[in-house]
């Protein structure tokens, strides 16, 4: 319910039902459960004591949630806290490599597997379960998109079948001890041909000039530009409609953002995807997604499965 942290200590406030797992997972933080049919706010009211200004996210802290706390004047501190999430510590990194590790896997099995006639539904769902054998969970709702579908970035799954020409696109991320990978892959149903793989080409091409700009220092605006540059010069500026690339950590998406024009310096220890795409409707669309760590001199690259356009038989 909530986290409470003082100058001091942190107390975790759970339901009892949540207590064991809490006991299991948190570190370095009092766990306090409230039974069902009890009322939890007196206990954080008195948790959070009486200070003369508190700090609270407002994105997360519902209107209900705040009038039953009574707690006076308050501070957002969701831009600091956010701040403070886009450097990993070493122990984070290692989980996001895991994380990254684990996903590779589910990518080099599923590529082994696709074959014409499978809906997008039931290769979303083998993802899944590839996931859930690496003894991971998935970082967000699977995306497998066939044909004219892949032109559409966020488009769910449907029953639409695996056919021949058809490019095929992968969208996943296997989340280790609530950290997230996300990576796309790309394959087709049979001999491609030159203009897939031409923009197959093109948006590799712009995904390794990202990787290349990556290090500390460089905007992240500057890393989205190259990505940009590189498709404009294939003749795909206008078909890349989204920003290059996004912060990974606790959420599948947080800061930073490789985006249009952005200011922000990296860091060490920030972690992000390149991703850059091409789309076009009624043909469909590609991109190739990786996970990328923010080192001292550069970058490492978490994600290492194939890039290639896949050759699925027809």
């Amino acid at each position: 319910m909530a986290l409470v942290i003082g100058p001091d200590s942190a107390l975790l406030l759970v339901p009892d039902l949540e207590e064991e797992s809490a006991r299991g997972q948190a570190r370095e933080v009092e766990i306090l459960g409230w039974r069902d049919g009890d009322d939890p706010f007196p206990v954080l009211r008195s948790a959070i004591g009486d200070p003369r200004l508190l700090a609270v996210e407002k994105e997360h802290l519902t209107l209900a949630r705040w009038e039953r706390l009574d707690a006076g004047e308050v501070s957002d501190c969701s831009e600091p806290l956010r701040r403070l999430r886009e450097t990993k510590s070493g122990d984070e990194l290692d989980l996001l490599r895991t994380a990254a590790r684990h996903t590779d896997d589910v990518t080099r099995s599923i590529l082994g597997e696709l074959r014409a006639g499978q809906t997008e539904l039931e290769v979303a769902a083998r993802i899944d379960a590839l996931i859930t054998a690496t003894g991971s969970t998935r970082s967000f709702g699977t995306l497998a998109q066939a044909g004219s579908d892949s032109a559409l970035p966020h488009l769910s799954p449907g029953d639409r079948r695996l056919a021949g020409g058809d490019l095929v696109l992968l969208d996943f991320g296997a989340r280790h001890r609530g950290y997230n990978a996300d990576t796309t892959r790309m394959a087709v149903v049979g001999k491609p041909d030159a203009e897939q793989l031409r923009v197959h080409q093109a948006v590799l091409d712009a995904h390794d000039r990202a990787l290349e700009a990556i290090r500390p220092g460089v905007t992240c605006g500057a890393v989205d530009a190259a990505a940009r540059r590189s498709l404009e010069k294939a003749g795909l500026g206008d078909r890349f409609i989204h920003r290059t690339g996004h912060g990974l950590g606790l959420d599948s998406h947080e800061g930073p953002n490789l985006e249009p024009g952005s200011t922000v310096r990296l860091e060490a220890g920030n972690v992000v995807t390149v991703e850059p795409g091409a789309y076009i409707p009624g043909w469909g669309g590609v991109r190739i997604e990786d996970d990328v760590a923010v080192t001292a001199d550069g970058a490492e690259i978490l994600t290492a499965a194939e890039r290639g356009l896949k050759v699925i038989p027809d």
